[in-house]
């Protein structure tokens, strides 16, 4: 381990692993010199260890010296709620392993605390929280703007020093990642209110191109540590022995289970991924009356929280054979030793084809296993376009958003309710944030001239959440604006889902479609979490659910959820094609 690491993070360190990889050992200099990174490597490289153990360094050594403070230090941003849990998780072993070696050694250290803010984050801890707050705080970007938004919980932000993003390049490509960016520039807004200087950034990527783009949407300064994205990978496709033909039949499908199952036998532990939550269900299902009971859960968004934490609990601890999941699982969490990643179906890019192998193989060293099923001819010929650019070391090109307005709109409504601001000022605080460093001033004041004067409609004018005060170029927000901002922020498209609440536990286990609970009745029978349910009744947002008791159940369906196919594996698909159409038969 390289020197300047106080001697106790460096003694843990050693004795966990046995050596520093690539990404730490060339990103560490660069943390310690204060400067904004962004790493880019494989995953299971030790990139999220790369970007904490500097914090931790810093915050042993204020409690080594009794300096240590009651403040929160650190933010850790990810797009994904699991992905924080399980971060949250990997970050108290090391801080109790490292105080508990300083009891050996007779040095007693200040708790150091980490904390989870996320959504699912109950009443309670968020008041414990606000009282106490951590020195690592864990959380979504939309979680860290409504910190940033509501009064109590802003002052414990005031006093941050490192953000780190991870798997940035699954926010830059969209809308959130415009909202995320804003939100950043605001909490350096508030940290410079406090005479401190801007806090570092820190930036985490497995697969990312243009990495030129993604640093500056991280900082227009940022230093680039890239290790690649490749790796050696054990890559195939699978396929029935029926030809395959348009659509998949009833006996096609029977034929991907029990291969997908004699797999599952062959490995420890195994994850499937989909493409829908309906999949998800459907998939989980037929594995379970090949595998057995408890051998496979689904883990998909439309289950409670409480399912997917169980199902990544006895995913790690080797107490399921398989998980059967959608992009819940996607993304850089340590889900444990994973000997095998299966993908039905195609995943419809490069990128995520690469993140869903990587998952298995998951510590340094290892070589990840992908097996994509296809299912209909055209998907063989995209599972085979995806395999042969992943050979060839290509990428999806990630493009960033140019300056949306409705998140703009969002944001400035959010950052006046915090207090006045001059509107030159409250421009040059935008314009900072990468996707609106093009941003025009009178599409700026378009917004701001909406936002005060409101939208006139048949029932009169509504929408005006600013004071504008025209004389002094001054904005100030109008009561009610900070309550819209928090309950009406994000870029997440909000869906019509109803919640799926057991009798008589009155406890939520998911969410269904709107659509699928208007057309369902009472005594029917659906499946969510490998569980049959009987519905009791249907209730305005609410379906009331029994214990079916094994009853046969249809599999419910979720709308507006396949994803679409990415330009370059497009690309990829019309070259084999080509090539196929050239050889001689």
């Amino acid at each position: 381990m390289p020197a300047g690491f106080d001697p106790l993070v460096a003694e843990w360190f050693e004795s966990r692993f046995a050596s520093a990889t690539e990404p730490q050992l060339r990103g560490w200099p660069e943390i310690r010199a204060g400067r904004d990174v962004l790493i880019s490597a494989p995953t299971g490289s030790g990139k999220t260890l790369a970007a904490f153990l500097n914090a931790i360094d810093g915050l042993v050594r204020q409690a080594r010296a009794g300096t240590l403070q009651d403040r929160t230090e650190v933010v850790y941003v990810s797009p994904l709620k699991a992905l924080g849990n399980d971060v949250h998780k990997n970050l108290e072993t090391p801080l109790a392993e490292i105080t508990a070696l300083a009891a050996r050694e007779g040095v007693k250290l200040p708790s150091i605390r980490a904390a989870l803010r996320t959504g699912d984050t109950s009443a309670w801890e968020r008041q414990r929280m606000g009282k106490l707050p951590p020195h690592l705080l864990v959380t979504t970007p939309e979680s860290l703007y409504i910190l940033l938004t509501a009064g109590r919980s802003r002052e414990m932000l005031r006093t941050v020093r490192t953000v780190i993003v991870d798997e940035i390049h699954a926010v830059a490509a969209d809308k959130r990642g415009s909202h995320l960016a804003l939100t950043l520039e605001r909490l350096d807004a508030l940290v410079a209110e406090q005479g401190r200087p801007r806090p570092q950034r820190i930036g985490l990527s497995a697969t990312v191109k243009p990495i030129e783009e993604v640093a500056a949407f991280l900082s227009e300064r940022a230093a680039v540590v890239q290790i690649g994205h490749r790796r050696d990978m054990d890559l195939a496709v699978e396929v029935p022995r029926d030809e395959l033909g348009p659509v998949a039949s009833t006996e096609m499908w029977g034929e991907i289970y029990d291969r997908v199952a004699e797999l599952i036998r062959q490995h420890r532990t195994t994850l499937v991924f989909v493409n829908t939550r309906r999949l998800s269900e459907r998939v989980s299902h037929y594995l379970g009356e090949r595998l057995g009971p408890g051998a496979v859960l689904p883990h998909h968004g439309s289950l409670s929280r409480a399912l997917r934490l169980d199902a990544e609990a006895r995913l790690k601890a080797g107490e399921l054979r398989a998980v059967v999941a959608t992009a819940s699982l996607e993304l850089g969490i340590d889900i444990g030793t994973v000997d095998l990643v299966c993908q039905i179906g195609t995943p419809r890019s490069i990128a995520i084809g690469l993140q869903r192998v990587g998952r298995s193989g998951h510590w340094v060293g290892a070589t990840p296993k992908g097996r994509f099923f296809a299912t209909t001819r055209d998907e063989l010929i995209e599972c085979a376009a995806l395999v042969r650019s992943i050979r060839a070391g290509e990428l999806d090109r990630l493009s960033i958003p140019r300056a949306p307005l409705d998140i703009l709109a969002q944001q400035i409504v959010a950052t006046c309710a915090t207090g006045e601001w001059g509107e030159d000022e409250l421009y040059g605080m935008v314009r900072r944030a990468c996707p609106y460093r093009d941003l025009a001033r009178p599409e700026f004041d378009a917004i701001v001239d909406m936002l005060s004067e409101g939208i006139t409609s048949n029932r009169g004018r509504s929408g005006a959440w600013l004071h504008r005060d025209l004389v002094n170029h001054r904005l100030r927000a109008r009561r009610g604006a900070r309550l819209a901002a928090i309950t009406s922020g994000g870029a997440i498209p909000e869906n019509a889902n109803y919640a799926v609440v057991t009798e008589p536990e009155g406890t939520q286990i998911g969410t269904v479609d709107e659509d699928f609970a208007v057309e369902s009745m009472a005594g029917d029978t659906f499946l969510l979490g490998t569980s049959s349910w009987r519905i009791r009744r249907i209730e305005p947002g609410r379906v009331r659910v029994e214990d079916a008791r094994g009853a046969p159940p249809s599999i419910p369906f979720w709308r507006g959820e396949a994803p679409g196919r990415t330009r370059e594996l497009s690309e990829s698909v019309s070259r084999l094609r080509e090539d196929l159409a050239a050889t001689p038969r």
